[in-house]
């Protein structure tokens, strides 16, 4: 499977090649689902863990139609002269999936990093369900995006298996906490790890500890993502290392729990 089966739905990205000179070889690919989900096509029910805690909008106000509204948006690095983006605009609605693909250098995850919150804007509009930074808060806007960066971004710490999973959730965990994430690793594939670590999820992990393969390490990147609940995911380059059936297994799991999903990839 290649992500170029993948689908994305709706026109979020309409308008996101118009006016960028630095995404010129970008490309958003729109294809149905089809294989990686179940034959009945039906959207899969989210877990009651899974799910993102209702926000309470005041009386009298519109639920918001976007998860994501970007308008504009320009960001230049500090010290350099040309914008990693520039003209940048997009829309994503609850429940959409979408890949964006595009070369290395195209500005994909400098995009990925301002819609996690991780970097700010210079220029442009960048709301998150109607609401811009200042209003929700850092701390408020990484409840609701949770981002899995590219793999050597990413990081197991020295620590159990059971905190790298859970440590953008909440720690220490219930007992629940625990079932969850096990259950999540399971679907993931990793339930033979779980087997194999005399400890389990409280085996030691990271630099002296157990030490996991590029494709387990890749998976425990995924569900924690996953775990945190998140209205809105994003996955840059999260299935990369992985070989083709633990590449779609993952996939379904992505597309099953996460509420919104942004997937970006190579072409």
């Amino acid at each position: 499977m290649t992500f170029g089966g993948l689908l994305l739905a709706r026109s979020g990205f309409a308008n996101l090649a118009s006016g960028i000179s630095e995404l010129i070889d970008l490309t958003i690919a729109w294809r149905e689902v089809g294989p990686l989900v179940d034959a009945g096509g039906r959207k899969p029910e989210l877990p009651r863990f899974l799910r993102p805690e209702p926000k309470r909008a005041p009386a009298g106000a519109k639920p918001p139609r976007s998860v994501i509204d970007a308008r504009e948006l320009i960001y230049r690095y500090p010290g350099r002269e040309r914008p990693a983006l520039r003209g940048l605009s997009l829309e994503l609605a609850p429940g959409d999936r979408v890949l964006l693909e595009g070369p290395s250098g195209g500005g994909k995850s400098t995009l990925a990093s301002l819609l996690a919150g991780l970097r700010r804007p210079d220029a442009g509009l960048l709301l998150l369900e109607g609401l811009d930074a200042p209003t929700h808060g850092e701390q408020g806007w990484r409840e609701r995006v949770a981002a899995a960066p590219q793999f050597h971004q990413n990081h197991v710490l020295t620590n159990t298996f059971a905190f790298n999973l859970l440590m953008g959730r909440q720690w220490p965990p219930t007992p629940e906490d625990l079932a969850l994430a096990r259950s999540l690793c399971v679907e993931l594939g990793l339930g033979p790890l779980l087997e194999r670590m005399p400890a389990g999820m409280q085996q030691n992990v990271g630099e002296t500890g157990w030490q996991l393969s590029h494709g387990e390490r890749s998976r425990l990147f995924l569900a924690r993502a996953l775990l945190q609940g998140a209205e809105l995911v994003i996955l840059d380059e999260s299935f990369a290392a992985l070989d083709p059936d633990n590449q779609a297994t993952a996939l379904r799991c992505a597309f099953a729990h996460a509420p919104t999903l942004l997937v970006i990839a190579h072409p």
